[in-house]
């Protein structure tokens, strides 16, 4: 398929950024009160030009182990894929060319559309979630440097071909012949969205134990917080149109399900509640996130219990030194 000018997804970066300068400027209005001081002072609001003050950008180097490079580009994988889907259904374009190239051959992306969004504050989420997407890209190949992988072959197809099909089908969310289109309208992006975001969620958290620096451990950390933040919009989002919709809250179990079998034995995965009781925190007894390793990530991600490098959303594997699902 070929990419669409990446103008769209690049302005909207800006846009976002502008629109952030905007708050603060609003934020250094209103110091006079004490209520405005502690705003402008919770976001930085001293910097000369109105910016918040960024997180300090990780850079590559001889103090970073070689099993943190590897866990980093792990996360790079998944980041291509969500960027890919969002960015698509977002805007209609792909990820930019540039963002794709690193270490070993670029592949292409099978799939991909814009939503014809029905429900506007669904597609103002979508686009605020595609721009942080786009981002963590950005961001990871400029900690990893010259060893950033390229994006590998990804399929977020919508179509009888798709990954989103044979999960959609191996969960029983759409029948054995049936097709399930992430981006034919707004549930259905948000049920796909929902498939993915709890998995990044739980993979960011049980990497937490695999780096050594300090400083990229901060770097995952801040990837995992927004993380969470996405997958409790879309989870939110799932659960109120679900109260209209009860068929929903079926269909997130039926995911959650899904997820719960390929990746083990371990009870690790929820749904979203019912009409009755809302689950938004997928957590353990002590409310904490759920871990996985990198081998019940892949499991998801390539459709299978089996241990195989290749399958799924990633058709050719993921790229980098991480790449076979565990045998469950």
């Amino acid at each position: 398929m070929t990419d669409l000018p990446t103008d769209t997804v690049l302005d909207a970066i800006a846009d976002r950024r502008a629109e952030r300068r905007n708050f603060l400027r609003y934020a250094g209005g209103a110091a006079a009160s004490a209520g405005g001081l502690a705003l402008l002072a919770a976001c930085g609001g001293d910097n000369d030009d109105g910016n918040a003050t960024p997180s300090p950008t990780p850079t590559a180097s001889s103090s970073a182990s070689a099993v943190d490079a590897n866990v980093l580009n792990f996360a790079l994988n998944l980041e291509y894929l969500e960027a890919q889907f969002y960015s698509w259904a977002a805007f209609g374009q792909a990820l930019p060319a540039a963002l794709t190239t690193g270490v070993g051959a670029t592949g292409t992306v099978t799939g991909g559309a814009a939503v014809p969004f029905s429900d506007p504050i669904v597609a103002q989420y979508a686009r605020e979630i595609a721009v942080d997407e786009v981002q963590h890209v950005a961001f990871l190949r400029n900690v990893l440097g010259g060893s950033a992988v390229a994006m590998p072959a990804i399929n977020i197809a919508g179509d009888a071909t798709g990954a989103f099909t044979a999960a959609a089908r191996a969960a029983g969310v759409v029948g054995a012949t049936g097709v399930f289109n992430p981006y034919a309208d707004d549930i259905s992006f948000l049920l796909g969205a929902y498939l993915f975001e709890d998995v990044g969620v739980s993979a960011y958290k049980g990497a937490a134990s695999l780096i050594t620096n300090r400083t990229f451990l901060e770097a995952s950390a801040g990837i995992l917080a927004t993380e969470s933040y996405h997958a409790g919009l879309i989870r939110s989002v799932l659960y109120r149109k679900g109260i209209d919709a009860p068929a929903i809250f079926t269909n997130a179990r039926l995911i959650s399900d899904a997820r719960d079998g390929l990746d083990g034995s371990a009870d690790i995965d929820q749904g979203i509640g019912d009409a009755t009781t809302a689950n938004i925190v997928p957590a353990d007894a002590n409310g904490l996130a759920y871990s996985r390793s990198t081998g019940q990530v892949l499991n998801i991600v390539y459709l299978n219990r089996a241990a195989v490098s290749s399958g799924g959303f990633f058709p050719a594997g993921i790229a980098g030194n991480i790449r076979t699902s565990a045998a469950s």
